[in-house]
Protein backbone atom coordinates (compact mmCIF):
# COMPACT_ATOMS: atom_id res chain seq x y z
CA UNK A 1 0.00 0.00 0.00
CA UNK A 2 3.12 2.15 0.77
CA UNK A 3 4.24 1.72 -2.20
CA UNK A 4 1.04 2.27 -4.57
CA UNK A 5 1.17 6.05 -2.72
CA UNK A 6 4.71 6.58 -3.33
CA UNK A 7 3.80 5.59 -6.87
CA UNK A 8 0.75 7.61 -7.18
CA UNK A 9 2.44 11.24 -5.60
CA UNK A 10 5.58 10.83 -8.25
CA UNK A 11 3.34 10.54 -10.94
CA UNK A 12 1.44 13.31 -9.64
CA UNK A 13 4.64 15.29 -9.30
CA UNK A 14 5.62 14.76 -13.36
CA UNK A 15 2.32 15.44 -14.44
CA UNK A 16 2.55 18.91 -12.74
CA UNK A 17 5.85 19.42 -14.33
CA UNK A 18 5.10 17.84 -17.59
CA UNK A 19 1.79 20.70 -17.32
CA UNK A 20 3.96 23.48 -16.00
CA UNK A 21 6.88 23.17 -18.46
CA UNK A 22 4.29 23.39 -21.55
CA UNK A 23 2.98 26.60 -20.29
CA UNK A 24 5.99 28.12 -19.60
CA UNK A 25 6.91 27.20 -22.96
CA UNK A 26 4.09 28.71 -24.35
CA UNK A 27 4.73 31.70 -22.24
CA UNK A 28 7.78 32.49 -24.27
CA UNK A 29 5.54 33.10 -27.08
CA UNK A 30 2.59 34.85 -25.38
CA UNK A 31 3.15 37.22 -23.22
CA UNK A 32 0.29 36.70 -21.02
CA UNK A 33 1.61 33.26 -19.56
CA UNK A 34 4.87 33.57 -16.68
CA UNK A 35 7.53 31.69 -18.10
CA UNK A 36 9.90 31.82 -15.16
CA UNK A 37 7.29 30.87 -12.11
CA UNK A 38 5.95 28.16 -14.67
CA UNK A 39 9.56 26.45 -15.05
CA UNK A 40 10.15 26.73 -11.83
CA UNK A 41 7.32 24.74 -10.20
CA UNK A 42 8.76 22.10 -13.13
CA UNK A 43 12.08 22.50 -10.78
CA UNK A 44 10.33 21.02 -8.20
CA UNK A 45 7.64 18.89 -9.74
CA UNK A 46 10.72 17.33 -11.38
CA UNK A 47 12.74 17.20 -8.70
CA UNK A 48 9.97 15.69 -6.40
CA UNK A 49 9.05 13.21 -9.10
CA UNK A 50 12.14 12.15 -11.14
CA UNK A 51 15.80 12.96 -10.87
CA UNK A 52 15.50 11.53 -14.55
CA UNK A 53 13.45 14.37 -15.85
CA UNK A 54 15.00 16.75 -13.75
CA UNK A 55 18.53 16.16 -14.51
CA UNK A 56 17.27 16.80 -18.25
CA UNK A 57 15.40 19.84 -17.41
CA UNK A 58 17.88 21.54 -16.02
CA UNK A 59 20.41 20.89 -19.24
CA UNK A 60 18.16 22.34 -21.45
CA UNK A 61 18.77 25.67 -23.33
CA UNK A 62 15.18 26.73 -21.95
CA UNK A 63 16.10 26.16 -18.25
CA UNK A 64 19.83 27.72 -18.60
CA UNK A 65 18.16 31.24 -20.31
CA UNK A 66 15.27 31.49 -18.17
CA UNK A 67 15.82 29.76 -14.81
CA UNK A 68 19.27 29.17 -13.90
CA UNK A 69 20.28 32.50 -13.38
CA UNK A 70 17.96 32.92 -10.44
CA UNK A 71 18.32 29.62 -9.21
CA UNK A 72 21.91 30.03 -8.54
CA UNK A 73 22.31 33.58 -7.79
CA UNK A 74 18.79 35.23 -6.80
CA UNK A 75 19.09 37.29 -9.93
CA UNK A 76 16.97 37.93 -13.01
CA UNK A 77 17.43 39.81 -16.62
CA UNK A 78 15.64 43.11 -16.23
CA UNK A 79 13.57 42.18 -19.33
CA UNK A 80 12.19 39.10 -17.63
CA UNK A 81 11.21 40.99 -14.53
CA UNK A 82 9.58 43.05 -16.63
CA UNK A 83 7.48 40.10 -18.03
CA UNK A 84 6.22 39.26 -15.10
CA UNK A 85 5.56 42.44 -13.80
CA UNK A 86 3.37 43.22 -16.92
CA UNK A 87 1.62 39.36 -16.70
CA UNK A 88 0.63 40.29 -12.95
CA UNK A 89 -0.53 43.26 -13.21
CA UNK A 90 -2.71 42.50 -16.31
CA UNK A 91 -3.66 39.25 -14.37
CA UNK A 92 -4.70 41.59 -11.53
CA UNK A 93 -6.67 43.79 -13.40
CA UNK A 94 -8.46 41.33 -15.21
CA UNK A 95 -9.41 40.02 -11.59
CA UNK A 96 -10.79 43.30 -10.42
CA UNK A 97 -12.79 44.19 -13.96
CA UNK A 98 -14.15 40.24 -13.24
CA UNK A 99 -15.08 40.96 -9.35
CA UNK A 100 -18.41 42.11 -8.16
CA UNK A 101 -18.72 45.71 -8.00
CA UNK A 102 -18.06 47.22 -4.30
CA UNK A 103 -16.49 44.20 -3.01
CA UNK A 104 -14.10 46.46 -1.15
CA UNK A 105 -12.02 43.34 0.92
CA UNK A 106 -11.45 41.63 -2.18
CA UNK A 107 -10.25 44.70 -4.53
CA UNK A 108 -7.76 45.20 -1.19
CA UNK A 109 -6.59 41.75 -1.40
CA UNK A 110 -5.85 41.73 -5.02
CA UNK A 111 -4.05 45.20 -4.75
CA UNK A 112 -2.05 43.98 -1.74
CA UNK A 113 -0.94 40.65 -3.84
CA UNK A 114 -0.17 42.53 -6.84
CA UNK A 115 1.96 45.03 -4.75
CA UNK A 116 3.66 42.36 -3.00
CA UNK A 117 4.85 40.82 -6.19
CA UNK A 118 5.98 44.06 -8.36
CA UNK A 119 7.95 44.83 -4.72
CA UNK A 120 9.61 41.56 -4.78
CA UNK A 121 10.64 41.54 -8.03
CA UNK A 122 11.92 45.50 -8.08
CA UNK A 123 13.25 45.47 -4.91
CA UNK A 124 14.39 41.53 -3.73
CA UNK A 125 15.58 40.02 -7.08
CA UNK A 126 18.96 41.77 -8.33
CA UNK A 127 19.37 42.82 -11.66
CA UNK A 128 21.76 40.00 -13.87
CA UNK A 129 24.08 41.44 -16.53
Amino acid sequence: MHERKSIFTRYFFISIGCLSFILGTVGIILPILPTVPFYMLTVFCFAKGSEKLERWFKGTDLYKNHLEIFEQKRQMRVDTKLKIISTVTILMAGAIYLMPKGLIVGYIVIGLIWFIHVFYFIFSVKNAK
